[in-house]
Parts: structure tokens; C-alpha cells; sequence
């Protein structure tokens, strides 16, 4: 299988590489005042777990995180929280200083990181659910989206 076929999951080394990028997220994350939070500290280890298969699961790897939890209706899942620009930016600080790390230890493409990043830009901004306006990955507004 030519390398631009294969999943993501397969170009890096599985699950040990989204359980690596997610402990780094996570380590910014419970240091950000605008973020730690929002997540339930009795209950972190279970979050971890879950976005990692979630990330592993999307970029190519094992239907675990479906079998175990059924479709991730990520918008749905994050209702309960009040998501602004302010907490999407800061979510995204933390999420791309992961990529960026795991880019630097040259465990990741620069395609791959490249693709990385414009998902989460993506799944970050659809997000959003209170404070007005958010830019989408494409660069128009929600309202310029019609």
C-alpha cells in the first residue's frame, strides 16, 4: 500500500502515538486556568482514554472507541460546557504544542501534521456552542455559512 493510502495510524506507531499526544495535551490542559476547569478531575483518566481511542480510531486505527462508547457525537457529548473562542483557542494552544512536539521528535510527517492540524481546527471550532460568532477552518463565520 503506497504510503498516501495507508492511515495515519499505520504511518505512526498506533495507539502508543495518540495515547503520547494526548498525555501531552492533557498536561497543558490541567495547567490552564481557562480549562482544567471544565474537566472532572476524578474522572481524567478516563477522558484520556477515551480521546485517545477517539484519535486513533478517527485517523485510521480499531473501532475501539465505537465499540465502547457508540458514535462519538462529539457536539452532543460537549453540550453540557459552555464553549466560547476563548476556550476554543486554548484547547488548540494545547492540542497543536502536542502535534507540534510529536512533529519534533520526528514521529510525524509534516503532511501528517499538516492534516492534524486542520482537523482540529475544524472539530475545535464546531465546538463552539455560546458567545457569538466562530470562525470556521475555512475562514468564513457561522454566518457568512448561511
Amino acid at each position: 500500500m503506497a504510503e498516501a493510502q495507508q492511515p495515519l495510524f499505520e504511518r505512526v506507531d498506533g495507539v502508543a502515538f495518540f495515547e503520547r499526544l494526548v498525555d501531552a495535551f492533557y498536561k497543558g490542559v490541567m495547567t490552564d486556568p481557562v480549562l482544567a476547569p471544565l474537566y472532572e478531575a476524578d474522572d481524567l483518566e478516563g477522558a484520556r482514554h477515551r480521546l485517545s481511542l477517539f484519535l486513533a480510531q478517527y485517523w485510521g486505527g480499531p473501532s475501539t472507541y465505537n465499540e465502547e462508547r457508540g458514535h462519538p457525537r462529539l457536539r452532543m457529548r460537549h453540550s453540557p460546557y459552555s464553549i466560547s473562542t476563548v476556550e476554543r483557542d486554548r484547547w488548540l494552544v494545547h492540542m497543536i504544542a502536542a502535534i507540534d512536539a510529536e512533529q519534533t521528535e520526528r514521529r510525524l510527517g509534516d503532511e501528517d501534521h499538516e492534516a492534524m492540524l486542520a482537523y482540529f481546527v475544524m472539530a475545535a471550532d464546531h465546538m463552539i456552542n455560546s458567545g457569538g460568532l466562530s470562525m470556521r477552518g475555512d475562514g468564513t463565520t457561522t454566518l457568512d455559512a448561511g
